[in-house]
C-alpha cells in the first residue's frame, strides 16, 4: 500500500514558500515604484547620468524674466521673435530683423502662431523706416526703455534676438551670428511641445 499523504503536512511546508513569494513580490513592487524617484533624485543632486548634450542651439533663459525686463511693453499673446537694439539699430541689427521675418514666413502653417518684432533704443534711420514699412509690414515696432533693460541684465548691450512665449518669458537668446536654420528649427521644437499660442 501506498503511504498516505497528511493535507496538514503538505499546507504547512506550502505557507512558507507562499509567504517567501508574497514578500518577492511585495520587494519586487515597491523597487519598480520608489526606485525611480530614488534614482532621477540621486541623478539631480550628485549630477550623475546627466547627458552633457542639448538639443537648442540659443541661450536658454531661465528664472523667468519677462520682455518687460527687456524695456519692452505689449500685451502680445503669441510665440515672439524679438530683436532688441539697447543703441542703434546698426548692421547686425537689421540683419537679425532680416533673419525673424524669414523665420517666421520658415515657420509654414504655424506662422500664425510667431510673430516678429523689434525694439529699439534710438529713433530709426528715415530710410530704414521706410523700408521696414515696405519690406516688413507685418513687423511690430516698439520702444526701448534702456534703464529697464540695463537693470533687468539679460542683455550685452548689442543687438540681440530672443524667442518669448506668449506669457512673455524669455526663452532663448541668439547674437548675431546665429544660423537661421538652428533658430528656426528651436522655435519648431517649442512650438511642437508647446500648447499655448
Amino acid at each position: 500500500m501506498g503511504t498516505a499523504i497528511n493535507p496538514s503536512e503538505t499546507a504547512h511546508h506550502a505557507a512558507p514558500a507562499s509567504r517567501r513569494r508574497g514578500r518577492l513580490q511585495l520587494i519586487l513592487i515597491l523597487l519598480l515604484t520608489i526606485g525611480p524617484m530614488v534614482l532621477a533624485t540621486g541623478m539631480y543632486t550628485l549630477k550623475f547620468w546627466v547627458p552633457e548634450s542639448r538639443s537648442y542651439h540659443g541661450e536658454l533663459i531661465g528664472n523667468g524674466p519677462t520682455r518687460a525686463e527687456l524695456g519692452v511693453q505689449t500685451d502680445e499673446q503669441r510665440w515672439q521673435l524679438l530683436v532688441t537694439a539697447p543703441q542703434t539699430c546698426t548692421v547686425a541689427c537689421q540683419q537679425l530683423v532680416y533673419l525673424a521675418r524669414q523665420i517666421q514666413i520658415g515657420l509654414g502653417r504655424d506662422a500664425s502662431r510667431a510673430t516678429h518684432a523689434l525694439a529699439s533704443a534710438q529713433p530709426l534711420d528715415a530710410d530704414y523706416v521706410a523700408r521696414l514699412q515696405r519690406e516688413y509690414p507685418q513687423l511690430q515696432r516698439y520702444a526701448m526703455d534702456v534703464p529697464a533693460y540695463t537693470r533687468g541684465g539679460q542683455g550685452n548691450g548689442g543687438a540681440q534676438l530672443w524667442i518669448i512665449d506668449p506669457h512673455g518669458n524669455l526663452v532663448l537668446r541668439y547674437d548675431p551670428s546665429v544660423k537661421g536654420k538652428d533658430v528656426l528649427n528651436d522655435l519648431r521644437h517649442l512650438l511642437k511641445l508647446s500648447n499655448i499660442g
